[in-house]
Formats: C-alpha cells, structure tokens, sequence
C-alpha cells in the first residue's frame, strides 16, 4: 500500500513525512512517500494534502500544479481513496474561502472557511497551541481517542461546515472551531497530527489503516 503526502510548495512537509512513515511502520500500512510526481499521485492508495499559508496562495499554488491537482481530484472524486486534509489542506476541502479575497476550494464538503472570532476578546488569533478535542460524531479515525484529549494548533481561519453531520469534531476557543471534518472517503484535521504527540500520531495510524 503506498500513500502519498503531496508536495505543491505548501510549506516544510519534514515532520508530516516523519510522523507518517513512523506510523506505517508500526501499522504495518505500507510505505510513505513526499511526491510532486502526479503519476505517484495518480497510482497512491490514500492521499494526504498538507497545507499551510493563506488560503488563496495554497488554492494558487495546488491548481498550478495542474497535473497533481487533476491526478488527486480524479482518486479522490472517481476512484475513491482515501484522503486526508491538514490545515489549510483540509480548509481547501470547502466550497469557499475567505481570507483575504473570496477563493473558490474544492467543494468537497459544504461550507466556508472564515476567520476565527472569539466571544471573549482577550483571546488571540491566531489560535495558537493546544486545546481539548470535542468529539461530535464516530469515525473510525477516532479509534482510542476521546474527547479531552489534546492536538496542535496554529491557525486564523477555520471551517464552518454547512452540514453539522459532517464536522466531526472541534474544540472551544470562546466558541466552537472546527477541528475534523468528514465525509465518504474524506477526512480533514484543522490542527497539525505530526505536532500532536500521542493524540495525533494514533489518528495518523488511524487514517493510514482506515477501510472507507
């Protein structure tokens, strides 16, 4: 089985690319492999999507990457692997974008992405560190994880899902943000899984052993 982390000069993919291969290992799930190839793209068994950066530059960069983007659209949308968005890679899933200037995603799970609005104004964004997982709905991406438990984020925009059965987990910063969402063969992570100590390294050996 191979996974590919795809490489569209997003950001350093050094610590996603570690975390994942560590726990390919320990699964027994296969090899791990950074690609700006689409015919790797194109042949992956499950696909992750990193991103960080402003989301019209990360929407820019993917789209010039033309033949990574079409070989992931086509798995994803025809074939069905497996997916897994983090970040901005996971706020790229959405119908739209709204940081800086209204950016069109990919529309794979309904709503916009927008920018993070404490009630309580002594709360700095970006939100920054870690907080309490609030699980909404069961995913197999969950396997021995529980709301309480603690992931990593850096981040001033977050998802607002259209369909509430399809954000599958957030955490409360003077309000709820989103942290998973979901659907089909689709996952997205807001916080950063290879930052995430114990937490994010099981969800990772979730993902890389989940059959959709």
């Amino acid at each position: 089985m191979l996974t590919a982390i795809i490489d569209y000069e997003s950001g350093n993919l050094h610590s996603a690319e570690k975390a994942f291969q560590r726990m390919a290992r320990e699964m027994d799930a296969g090899e791990v492999v950074v690609t700006s190839d689409a015919d790797v793209v194109a042949k992956a068994d499950r696909l992750v999507l990193p991103g960080d950066g402003a989301f019209p530059a990360c929407a820019a960069e993917l789209r010039g990457h033309k033949g990574i983007y079409d070989a992931m659209v086509e798995a994803v949308e025809q074939k069905g692997r497996p997916f897994l968005g983090i970040c901005v890679g996971m706020q790229l899933m959405a119908a739209t974008g709204h940081e800086y200037e209204e950016t069109p995603g990919l529309g794979w799970v309904g709503g916009d992405v927008v920018k993070i609005t404490p009630a309580d104004p002594a709360l700095k964004v970006p939100h920054m560190g870690w907080n309490d997982l609030v699980i909404d709905h069961a995913h197999p991406v969950f396997d021995g994880i529980q709301s309480g438990d603690h992931v990593y984020f850096v981040h001033s925009y977050h998802f607002r899902v259209a369909n509430p059965a399809e954000r599958l987990a957030h955490v409360d910063y003077a309000g709820d943000v989103t942290a998973v969402i979901g659907r089909d063969t689709m996952v997205g992570m807001q916080f950063h899984p290879e930052k995430s100590q114990a937490t994010g390294l099981r969800m990772i050996g979730n993902f890389l052993t989940w059959k959709p």
